[in-house]
This record gives C-alpha cells, structure tokens and sequence, in this order.
C-alpha cells in the first residue's frame, strides 16, 4: 500500500499537507528573511484570502462578482474609524467584520435579484457608491484628505509579524470554511446554481437562500482584510480603499489557479504576486500592460487554471510525439515504395 493511499485513509489529503507547509513557509519569514519578504509574505495570504472568499459567489455560484473592493473599502473604513475612537486594534476588526456581514446581506436581498451582466454592473456600481459615500462624509471618512490610523507600538519588525500572523490566520481560516462549504450540502446548491438556476430551484434547492450565504461569505472576510489592512499601512484614503484595480485582480488570481476549486485561489495568488513583484522590478514603466499580456496568454492556454491542467496528460503527448517512429512509405502496385 502506497502512502498517498494511507494518507487518504487516515483523512489527510497531499493537497491539505502542501498547503500547510506554505502556511509555515510564510509564517516562519520573519525569522529567515528581511522586510521585504515579511512584506510579500503578508501580501500572498492577503490576497489568497481575498481570492477564496470570491470562490465563493464566484466560483461555487458562478455569479461574476465584481464587488471585492467594496467591502474591502467597508472594513478598512470601519476598522480605522473604530481604532480612532480609541477601540483596541483586534476588537476593531472584528467590529469590521461583522459590519460588513451585516451589510453584504442587507445589500444581496437587493442586488442578488440580478444575474449575469447585470449582476456584474450592480456589483461595480456598489463601489463608486461607497466610494463617493467615503469622499463625501468628511466628518466621519477623512473625505478626499482620508484617514490616518495609529501605528501598532513596537516598531517595524513586530508591526510586520503582527501583520503578516494576522493576514495568515484570516487566510486559513477562509481555507477551513471552503473545505467545510465544498463537502457540505451547500456546496452542491451552490454548484447547482452555477450550472442552471431554474433548475436548481425546481429540485428542491433554496436559491435566494444560498445567494444570499454565498455573497455573505464572499464579503465578510473581505471586511476582516481591509481592517487589518488599514492597521498595516496607517492611513487609508478612498482611492486606495475602494481600488477598481483591486476588485479585477482577485478573480483573475481565481481564473489563473482554478475557478471553483479549493486550492485554486492559493495558487492563482501566489502566482499573481510573485509574477507581479518580478515584472515589476524589471520592467518598472510597463509593467501593468506586460503582466496583463502574461495573464490573458495563460487563461488562453490554460482557461481552467493550473489546477485544472492534467498534466499527466500534456506530459504524454508530448513525449509521445518526440517518440512516434516516422510513418513508412505507401507502395504502389508494383510492390515498390512512392517517391
């Protein structure tokens, strides 16, 4: 019996081993490695976590949400006005994250009545709403000038543990409740609705219900990053915070890894800031425009993502068409080989 069979049996899967490994890969960077890799560490997780909550309306569902940064703008914009007021940081952001849940299910009863293209304009539009609401409520958002949070005591190498543990605990944590979500009967709603959602409701699934729960899951740890985000960088401004940049990065990093997997997000990620950071320390004035070639060539060879590649298979034909003998000859009627 092969191990891989034993770990299957015993319930531990090759899959959950690699990603705790580049959990305590991550996690042990700020005693193997300087600033700037404590830095990228944290923005890894970061976005990991950001890329599994979208799996979850926009992998699991398959509603092209385009929501992302609002609800990052919505905790950052909470957990920063919180910790003005003088709250400690931690109940800050979970005062952050139970703000935007409560938000994002008051928001899906409205915009979870559109689907498709029309969904995805809702989405969009749900931020340049909350962006002009913080540009515009400058007693209590800072407005244009924004907003500066304090400084976590204990100078630059804690600050950046604190941080990058922070970023990493949310991360696995969206990880458990997407192991939990994909094995659950909520799952299979989900992916029921992906596929047909007429037909869903017509076999019994509690749609409206399951929407609202998928965009809920989507939004709420994104509520939980931007207020820890807002603590890691001091000062928060409406551009920043309600980024149209950032709302198209997380599904691409889904797209890129594989959309509706559990790991996929964790890898498309990871990819993304790693491909990001070199293009961006070689080609400083193109970088945008060379990362997004590289980005639309790999969804064109690969549109499932890395994960969703059998590479066994790729691996095969390749080799089999170095190894394929050169085909014979015909021969004519006379028994003699064609020139």
């Amino acid at each position: 019996m092969n191990t891989q069979a034993v770990s299957r049996r015993n319930g531990v899967r090759p899959a959950h081993t690699v990603f705790v490994a580049w959990v305590l890969v991550l996690a042990s960077m700020p005693f193997l490695a300087d600033n700037y890799f404590v830095r990228l560490a944290t923005f890894v997780a970061m976005y990991s976590a950001l890329a599994l909550s979208w799996n979850f309306i926009g992998g699991f569902t398959g509603y092209p949400s385009f929501a992302t940064a609002a609800f990052v703008g919505l905790g950052s914009y909470t957990g920063a006005i919180m910790q003005n007021a003088g709250m400690p940081m931690v109940l800050a952001w979970l005062i952050a994250t139970v703000v935007t849940a409560v938000c994002a299910m008051a928001i899906g009863a409205g915009i979870l009545r559109m689907k498709g293209h029309y969904f995805a304009v809702g989405s969009i539009a749900l931020i340049e709403v909350l962006h002009q609401v913080a540009s515009l409520w400058s007693s209590v958002t800072g407005g244009g000038e924004g907003l500066n949070v304090p400084m976590l005591a204990g100078g630059p190498d804690y600050a950046g543990k604190v941080f990058l543990y922070a970023m990493l605990a949310t991360m696995v944590l969206v990880w458990l409740v997407t192991l939990k979500v994909d094995r659950s009967r909520l799952g299979f709603g989900l992916r029921c609705i992906a596929q047909n959602e007429d037909a869903a409701d017509m076999v019994g699934v509690q749609v409206v219900r399951y929407k609202t729960i998928a965009f809920t899951l989507s939004a709420v740890f994104c509520g939980t990053v931007g207020a820890i985000y807002a603590s890691w960088v001091s000062y928060i401004a409406p551009p920043d915070a309600f980024s149209i940049l950032l709302t198209l990065k997380v599904p691409a990093m889904v797209m890129l890894g594989g959309i509706g997997t559990v790991y996929g997000p964790i890898v498309g990620a990871a990819t993304f800031v790693l491909m990001e950071e070199t293009i961006w320390a070689y080609f400083l004035d193109y970088n945008q425009a060379i990362l997004g070639i590289v980005i639309v060539l790999l969804l064109l060879f690969m549109p499932g993502g890395f994960l969703k590649v059998n590479y066994h298979r790729a691996l095969r034909r390749l080799f089999s068409k170095g190894e394929s003998a050169p085909a014979r000859p015909l021969a004519n009627n006379t028994g003699e080989a064609r020139p």
